[in-house]
């Protein structure tokens, strides 16, 4: 076993090192190519553009947040694969995520907007797929908010109160959620700067932690990382579904990185800044979080007690480390790292649903699209996230299915563009002048592949992971994530059939308008409204 972590390990290194330098080279090469911004779409710039490529990066380092998905959901992954799931799980789970990372960075560099995943869907394959993997997208957007804010409220109620009630947790997770509304209304300037100061914060906490963990001195030696334990391994279910299962905590973590694509709109330089800050954000997340995982988990005293702690499971796995005073520090550096999470979810995921609602794709959208004109940010949108996601968490036993729904939402909506990318590249229908400056070239498509390979997988095991919600004191609903995705997906497609393949044209694709018809010229027989006559309509509707 401890040669196997040793092999995924370094594979998990190379991985990064190959992907960055052909990244790099790509770049070089097309130094001095002319700029391309949101104007080619054909929209109004109403979205202030003054974010550096720092700032861009931790957008979505700050989402990613190792010290919120990999802290929060440590008492899941422990639970059901023991220290193996940090030595062989996170790792493994890395691997196969920069590649999801690259093929989206790729994309980012080619088609910078704040749509994203959405544009790049409509243009890959049209508004059918465009209208699907933009609800899907705004799924995973909005539970991922709920289950970071979420998080930030467990650890902070526990410190502020003393076995805090319902009332306490679910007062402090408002508050959490209306402080993080706030700043995200008052300007993407204030936000920009938090996420940096989030960033270093993240970096210098990630390293204190680990710093004070070596000063103490783990308990055991770095074979434990191998070993498999497993508290909730049963006769039902085996170590390596268990194991599996777990996979949870690191997938769960590694996701959001979308967020540099959302806010291409509002940085400097995206076709080269944007897709570094897709990948760099998994690829330093992914070194961090491992040394950080080892650290604690070899620290560990009494592993039955963490098992059995649930959502506080990092909270005991630090007592037991450096004692109960010194711990409440630490535990309170983790929490306010995950409030700056919670803050830059808020901005990705209203983003993303104010450029879905700029072209007409959600209930609502003529508000849902406006932006302040004192601030210049998507305001309604921002409350509109913060609201759906408190009221996401307020069943008990949630945790988990917030988790794996977000997985599956996002992740379901990065597999739509990379899967019509690779289908148009196989067909020799994208070809390499539709590149973006960042791009991996000859490797581009095996690359491709295994992403969505996968992502696949992934949503497969999602969908059937044992998740049970307490909806009453005498019904609980079992494996609730299968359930609830399967009755989001029936609702949207009665809504597609009855409503929007009617009324929804997909968004502006201005230059992109010959590469879409390229590439989605299978369904040019088909009656579809066009955008210029969806939006008449619209009009003369707003304005009845």
């Amino acid at each position: 076993m401890i040669i196997l972590g040793i092999v995924i390990f370094g594979l998990m290194l190379v991985m990064m090192g190959f992907i960055g330098v052909q990244a790099a080279r790509s770049v070089r090469a097309a130094r001095g190519q002319a700029e391309t911004t949101t104007k080619s779409f054909g929209y109004k710039q109403e979205l202030i553009r003054d974010m550096g490529g720092f700032s861009n990066f931790a957008v979505s380092f700050s989402i990613i947040s190792i010290l919120t998905g990999a802290v929060s959901y440590y008492g899941y992954g422990f639970s059901q694969g023991g220290p193996a799931m940090m030595g062989i799980g996170w790792p493994l789970v890395t691997f196969f995520v920069l590649f999801v990372a690259a093929a989206m960075a790729e994309l980012t560099s080619a088609i910078p907007t704040s749509g994203a995943i959405y544009h790049w869907a409509s243009i890959l394959g049209g508004p059918t797929w465009g209208w699907f993997t933009g609800w899907l997208n705004i799924v995973g957007q909005v539970t991922i908010v709920a289950g970071i804010d979420y998080g930030c409220a467990t650890f902070a109620s526990n410190l502020l109160f003393t076995n805090p009630s319902k009332a306490a947790f679910f007062g402090t997770y408002a508050v959490i959620l209306i402080s993080h509304a706030l700043l995200n209304h008052f300007g993407i300037d204030l936000v920009s700067k938090l996420n940096s100061v989030s960033a270093i914060y993240h970096v210098v906490g990630v390293l204190l932690i680990i710093g004070v963990l070596i000063a103490v001195g783990p308990q055991h030696h770095v074979s434990y990382l191998y070993s498999t334990f497993s508290t909730q391994t049963s006769s039902s279910m085996p170590y390596w579904g268990a194991f599996l299962v777990g996979l949870l905590q690191a997938q769960w973590t590694l996701t959001g990185y979308d967020a540099s694509a959302h806010t291409s709109e509002e940085t400097l330089n995206p076709r080269v800044r944007a897709p570094w800050g897709v990948f760099l954000s998994v690829a330093i997340s992914g070194i961090f979080g491992f040394i950080l995982l080892a650290l604690v988990t070899m620290s560990i005293k009494n592993p039955n007690a963490v098992a059995a702690a649930g959502n506080n499971a990092f909270i005991v796995a630090i007592q037991q480390a450096v004692g109960t005073r010194f711990s409440g520090v630490l535990l309170w550096l983790v929490t306010i790292a995950m409030w700056f999470c919670g803050c830059s979810s808020i901005t990705s995921s209203s983003r993303m649903v104010y450029a879905f609602s700029r072209d007409n794709g959600l209930p609502f959208s003529k508000y849902l699209k406006r932006v302040s004109a004192k601030f210049h940010t998507p305001a309604i949108a921002i409350w509109v996230v913060a609201i759906i996601a408190f009221l996401s968490g307020i069943s008990n036993g949630i945790y988990a299915v917030i988790g794996t729904m977000s997985v599956i939402g996002l992740y379901s909506s990065y597999f739509v563009p990379i899967a019509l990318k690779l289908r148009a590249q196989l067909r020799g229908i994208w070809t390499s002048a539709d590149n973006g400056p960042w791009h991996l070239g000859k490797c581009s498509v095996p690359v491709s592949i295994v992403a969505s390979l996968w992502v696949i997988f992934l949503i497969g095991l999602m969908v059937l992971s044992p998740t049970d919600v307490q909806l009453t004191s005498h019904l609980v609903l079992h494996y609730a994530t299968g359930k609830i995705i399967f009755v989001v997906l029936v609702v949207l497609i009665i809504d597609y059939v009855v409503s929007a393949r009617h009324s929804f044209a997909g968004p502006k694709l201005g230059s992109y308008e010959q590469l879409s018809a390229r590439l989605t010229h299978h369904e040019a027989g088909f009656n579809r409204p066009t955008v210029d006559a969806v939006q008449l309509k619209q009009t003369k509707h707003d304005q009845w």
